[in-house]
């Protein structure tokens, strides 16, 4: 009787055992996800990174090894063994945020650079096609366009005027 009794502690033993591994080893595999706020608002959870463009105040966690892994990257050692390393990426940062690694300073100025070429084509592509647009209503005595049913509407005199307002508006903030 008494190696049954030995062999049934050892039993209840490791069965708990057992789950408490089994629960740290998926805690571990929960705490391996992404948590970001998507140009909607909406909250989105992902076992990958957040889409190419999200910005760096809307990813609301990161894996623990996505957070290590930045620091040892050989940009990040050489970066960090300059005089004065520190001091560049802490003023890079935004106020009130903590210090970011160079490559994630590095990141956020290309970042900021594509953005502001992409606004910068979008001006003029708005430009280009403002100044085609008032050259027609100028040229023009009759615009027309079809309305919800699919009829064709003239434009009077005070659409008209309205149309070139518009569109100069659009002339003097994008076109310079």
């Amino acid at each position: 009787m008494r190696p049954q009794s030995a062999v049934h502690c050892f039993q209840s033993l490791t069965s708990p055992l057992a789950v408490l591994l089994i629960g740290l080893m998926l805690a571990g595999a929960a705490q391996a996800q992404w948590k970001w706020r998507d140009a909607d608002g909406r909250t989105q959870y992902s076992d990958r990174p957040p889409p190419f463009g999200t910005p760096d105040k809307d990813v609301l966690s990161r894996p623990i090894a996505a957070r290590a892994g930045a620091q040892g990257t050989p940009m990040a050692q050489s970066a960090a063994s300059r005089p004065g390393a520190a001091s560049q990426a802490t003023s890079a940062s935004a106020p009130g945020k903590a210090a970011s690694t160079p490559a994630e300073v590095a990141a956020e100025a290309q970042r900021k650079a594509q953005e502001e070429q992409r606004r910068a084509q979008m001006r003029a592509d708005n430009c280009r096609r403002a100044r085609d647009h008032v050259a027609s209503l100028e040229g023009n005595p009759r615009i027309g366009r079809l309305n919800a049913q699919g009829e064709r509407e003239y434009l009077n005199d005070g659409q008209m005027q309205a149309e070139r307002d518009h569109a100069r508006s659009v002339m003097a903030s994008d076109c310079q």
